[in-house]
């Protein structure tokens, strides 16, 4: 069920799942309309429920930030649990719209949640701030109602094929993901731009969302400079272990998308992840004033070092304060706070500028990080930035849009080897 937080109480979960903790938010100025209702597509349950967690801990700490007062506008606050399946989304989205009423939908967490909706937000006008990274929602089936401050499911993996091909003089790779959409998309962007930049992609591994051993497919890795993964939730942790445990990273490096190499994973991790080279649009060791009060408090209210999921639904949490600033009188008129969304434009985020394309797609940088011990622990270390990307990389958007959208086969991989 979904379930209503009041301005008085915040249930979140810890960064593990194991137990809940209550938040207070202090009184709230007096508002001057009916409450503001912002309702959450998360996931507590599942491979899954570790980013889900995460992200009403993103959410909550911002609520906290700002007294539970947006512009004047007290907020309703309510979480609804998906389970991590496209039924679950379809039937919670329904819920908050339609029983709660709610002015906007921050969520889902996965891909494939949210193309099981994206029709009914847009059949319903119920403005919806993304973190799930699904491709063609900001592209050729564009959602007017939908902005996303996160990623494309390709947008960093891009910078990671251009970075491995001309930083790191990689010819050839492989890559491995979970056979879902977002995985298909990460790997598709990481091939189309190392390709172009003379690299090839020899082989391709789906092992199933929900895989306890992964040893049958890092059999398979050889005769490579090196494998990009891009597995999320709570799988890149046993990939990374077994890869380490069969001798393959001291043979072959390893590469990784936000997900595999979140931060907030990293206190589940040893020395299996030192070395590993990944590419975020959210890093803790982000050097911004923003971005380290993000981090402390972060680590005061929860004791978690944040992630991508937590840092994209505060970043969320700011979209919506600056959505209802500018559409003042009219942000309860959903169709116009839809596209006040649109139009922000924000300069101090945890993960640094945000602005959208004509899309609703994020304008933001992104990092490459290199994972180091420190104190006997895995940090990530920012080693370079690539500003202001965008989801369509340096390619024409015209000619972009004209390819289907990235999927298991597209780009065609011509340089798989049997």
């Amino acid at each position: 069920m979904s379930r209503k937080v009041t301005r008085r109480k915040f249930m979140a979960g810890t960064a593990a799942g194991a137990a809940l903790a209550t938040l207070k938010f202090p009184t709230p100025a007096i508002a001057q309309a009916a409450p503001f209702k912002i309702g959450l597509l998360t996931i507590k349950t599942g491979p899954l429920a570790q980013g889900g967690i995460q992200m009403e801990q993103g959410i909550g700490l911002f609520l906290k930030h700002k007294n539970n007062t947006l512009s004047g506008r007290k907020i309703e606050f309510i979480s609804a649990d998906t389970g991590g399946n496209p039924a679950g989304a379809k039937t919670k989205t329904q819920e908050l719209v339609e029983r709660d009423k709610v002015n906007v939908i921050l969520g889902p967490l996965a891909a494939f949640e949210l193309l099981a909706i994206t029709d009914y937000v847009r059949d319903n006008k119920t403005p919806l701030i993304s973190l799930a990274a699904a491709e063609d929602v900001t592209q050729r089936k564009a959602n007017p109602f939908i902005i996303r401050p996160s990623a494309t499911s390709a947008q960093c993996c891009h910078v990671m094929g251009d970075y491995a091909a001309k930083e790191l003089k990689y010819k050839r790779a492989m890559t491995i993901s979970e056979d879902f959409a977002f995985g298909y998309e990460q790997m598709s962007g990481f091939q189309r731009v190392f390709e172009d930049n003379g690299g090839k992609v020899v082989k391709k591994l789906w092992p199933p969302l929900v895989t306890p051993d992964y040893t049958p497919y890092i059999a398979q890795i050889q005769n490579v400079d090196c494998v990009f993964n891009g597995f999320a939730g709570s799988n890149p942790v046993k990939f990374m272990r077994a890869y380490a445990d069969l001798g393959v990273k001291a043979k072959i490096p390893l590469l990784a998308g936000w997900t595999a190499m979140d931060d907030a994973l990293l206190r589940s991790l040893g020395d299996e992840a030192a070395g590993t080279i990944s590419v975020a649009w959210y890093s803790a060791d982000g050097k911004t004033e923003s971005n380290q009060r993000f981090v402390a408090d972060m680590q005061k209210d929860y004791g978690v070092l944040p992630g991508g999921y937590t840092a994209g639904m505060y970043i969320a949490g700011q979209c919506v304060e600056a959505g209802i600033q500018l559409a003042g009188s009219k942000a309860d008129d959903r169709t116009a706070f839809a596209e006040a969304l649109h139009k922000v434009s924000l300069t101090d985020t945890p993960r640094g500028p945000v602005k959208f394309d004509h899309f609703g797609n994020v304008i933001g940088d992104v990092f490459v990080r290199k994972c180091e011990m420190k104190a006997g622990k895995p940090v990530n270390t920012v080693i370079k930035t690539y500003p202001g990307v965008s989801q369509f990389w340096t390619y024409d958007e015209k000619a972009f849009l004209a390819n289907p959208v990235y999927a298991r086969d597209y780009p065609p991989a011509k340089n798989l080897e049997h």
